[in-house]
């Protein structure tokens, strides 16, 4: 039987009877599928395995413990064998060709009168692949295709709308620190079925490109000092499109649970009645560090850490080299932010590490210490958005310089690679 010669469908079996003859694994894999979609399954076998015995037990199925007889395919809708003796399957798929009712012969799929595909379910979308008689190839095939769905690599969005007045859900998704690359598989997905998306200036701008042409980009992002969209409105804004049957997604950069409103924005459509999915992402706070080789925590030099904006008072942070403190979006209280953990006490020549764009091909790295960072950063013209790290751990930074342990350093290293020379860090 050549490919072209099948005509693909789906089977609606929902309350219909079908018929299973055989007792084996294929037998059981089978039964579990048809049971799957609602069928009324009767299996005819003299034995059964484990799997169609529990199946038996617990009422799912009827099982006839016998041989197969010509009268048991009276009356089914679909029937599929799965003896393992080629002469008992061609006897049933010739009484059911008879009966014409459609019929899996698992011994010849050559002369079959059906195929059963390879199957895999993601989201509310069912694949279904046959690749000439080759099962292997189409379970390869199948998962290949499943894959690609589930990473948002392939679209997974409905292009109709949904019945009814049901609201749309909506996804609060953290992007991560700006690189496409680092937002979550989850958050991908959800991207891609969007029929709005909500996104801020920062996170993965570039996932925005590859939306198809007609899902509405709604720009709310925000500056340090100008919110042209207030938190209010975009809170209304989220709800709204949701109300009017839209798949909403909203891109946040880094994680939408750090100090990044996500939790507000939450509340609000889950007050007006509408699901709410939290994505999380790969913080700022931590990822961007990383990109310039400074670990947040790091043995021997820093056992925990606290992450504030450069707008939050800092006096109940501690004051010491060895807790390291992170600072989003604090360049430009950055003067202010170290004159006050100096006079918490923390030493003049604690260091600082300030990453700009981080994961960005314009990431570029500035380090000093706390009494000389202020000035280093003006004079450099170090900009949002950027991560600041205070203490011992961006000692371990490969761009510190060699001269870092002494009272008298500081330097700045622009245009850093994204991922070139992160140190291999000691255990």
């Amino acid at each position: 039987m050549a490919i072209q010669d099948i005509y693909p469908t789906a089977l609606r079996l929902l309350g219909r009877p079908v018929l299973v003859v055989g007792g084996g694994p294929v037998a059981a894999r089978r039964a579990k599928g048809l049971l799957d979609a609602g069928a009324r399954v009767t299996v005819v076998a003299p034995d059964a395995s484990p799997q169609l015995s529990d199946l038996a037990t617990a009422g799912l199925l009827d099982w006839e413990p016998r041989p197969y007889r010509s009268s048991d395919v009276d009356g089914v809708w679909f029937v599929q064998t799965a003896t393992g003796d080629s002469t008992v399957d061609a006897r049933v798929a010739a009484d059911a060709e008879a009966e014409r009712i459609w019929c899996v012969n698992a011994s010849d799929h050559e002369s079959s009168a059906a195929w059963t595909p390879a199957v895999a379910v993601v989201d509310d979308v069912k694949i279904a692949v046959n690749a000439g008689g080759d099962p292997r190839r189409a379970m390869a095939l199948r998962d290949a295709v499943a894959t690609a769905l589930e990473t948002g690599d392939l679209p997974l969005r409905r292009h109709r709308p949904a019945s009814g007045n049901t609201p749309g859900p909506v996804a609060l998704i953290g992007g991560g620190p700006g690189d496409s690359g680092l937002i979550t598989v989850r958050g991908r997905r959800l991207l891609g079925q969007a029929d709005v998306v909500v996104a801020d200036r920062l996170g993965p701008r570039d996932l925005l490109n590859e939306l198809a042409p007609d899902v509405r980009v709604i720009e709310v992002g925000k500056t340090p000092g100008h919110h042209p969209v207030p938190q209010a409105e975009i809170n209304r804004i989220l709800v709204a499109e949701a109300q009017s049957g839209h798949r909403v997604v909203r891109l946040k950069g880094g994680d939408p649970y750090v100090l990044g409103r996500g939790g507000e924005e939450a509340e609000y459509c889950r007050q007006h009645g509408v699901e709410v999915e939290v994505v999380p992402g790969v913080t700022s706070a931590i990822s961007v560090p990383a990109a310039a080789g400074i670990p947040v925590t790091h043995r021997g030099l820093a056992k925990g850490f606290s992450v504030v904006t450069g707008h939050e008072e800092l006096s109940e942070v501690p004051a010491r080299a060895d807790h390291t403190v992170i600072l989003l979006m604090g360049v430009g209280q950055l003067r202010e932010s170290a004159a006050s953990l100096a006079r918490a006490g923390l030493p003049a020549g604690t260091p600082v590490g300030i990453v700009e764009n981080g994961y960005l091909p314009n990431q570029r790295v500035t380090i000093g210490t706390l009494g000389t960072i202020a000035d280093q950063a003006e004079d450099a013209g170090v900009a949002n958005p950027a991560v600041i790290v205070i203490g011992d751990v961006v000692r371990v930074s490969p761009f510190a310089p060699s001269h870092f342990k002494t009272a008298d350093y500081s330097t700045t290293s622009p245009n850093a690679p994204r991922r070139a020379q992160r140190p291999a860090l000691a255990p």
